[in-house]
């Protein structure tokens, strides 16, 4: 099935290609300023090597998993706690709901007012764009684990902490897992959408800059693949790993909608 859906995407992508190739080569594009998929793969290739690519796709790299890191770091413990004390959670919601909605790019600016220090102000945009994901999938895990199994183990004489540690965290960890890996594609779109607007020394969003300012738009587009690229390849990772990890809540979950 898996070798099935891969087949079927390839040949998606392939067709698109091969169509927007055609589109552009018979003129069909006329006024056009995009350039055929060829030029774009053409640019792509020999990105691998230009060392101001690779020192900005670095950057790029670098601020992502910084800023993913932290907002992790930040999110679950909020979210644990959050969902071990539904009182406060209410209380807080509001808040929530009025700052989750902002849309991420429209901070940049009053982030740059803010935040002096470059690569500070990228990685708290990422942080702020890649918390909420994390966040409320923490809390629906909490919401999910099972009474009775919490109960069982208060009827053991099992305290708060270990109820916590032994029942509540790993049935919330796949939540948690599938966060992660929604916000670390929010998080590439908020590092390269922060150097676009912010610029700075080096990183793929300020490479885009520069060629388009040199009306390179093959080298732009080229450029965009990569980072689309980073984002895929990310993700598939991620999702690897939660179906290696958590195998066990696939099968759960397929049973229950059975």
């Amino acid at each position: 099935m898996i070798a099935a859906r891969l087949l079927r995407g390839v040949a998606g992508v392939t067709g698109f290609l091969v169509a927007a190739e055609l589109f552009i080569r018979f003129g069909l594009g006329e006024g056009l300023v995009f350039p055929a998929p060829s030029a774009i793969l053409l640019g792509a290739w020999e990105l691998l090597a230009d060392g101001a690519f690779l020192e900005g796709a670095l950057a790029t790299l670098t601020n992502w998993v910084l800023g993913l890191l932290a907002a992790t770091a930040v999110a679950v413990p909020a979210g644990v706690l959050l969902g071990a004390l539904p009182p406060a959670e209410r209380a807080i919601r509001p808040v929530l709901e009025f700052l989750r909605p902002i849309p991420s790019v429209a901070i940049i600016p009053l982030a740059i007012l803010l935040i002096p220090v470059d690569e500070l102000m990228k990685v708290s945009v990422i942080v702020y764009a890649s918390i909420w994901p994390i966040l409320i999938n923490t809390l629906y895990g909490m919401r999910d684990v099972d009474p009775m199994a919490k109960d069982t183990l208060r009827a053991f004489g099992f305290g708060p902490l270990a109820v916590l540690v032994r029942v509540s965290l790993p049935s919330a960890a796949p939540f948690v897992a599938t966060g992660v890996r929604i916000a670390a594609g929010i998080a590439l779109v908020l590092a390269v959408s922060a150097e676009l607007v912010a610029g700075g020394a080096a990183g793929i969003g300020v490479y885009v800059n520069v060629a388009g300012s040199g009306n390179r738009t093959d080298l732009m587009m080229a450029a965009t693949f990569w980072a689309g690229v980073l984002g895929v390849a990310a993700n598939l990772a991620l999702l690897a790993g939660e179906r290696r990890l958590f195998h066990w809540h696939r099968a759960r979950t397929g049973e229950a909608e059975s």
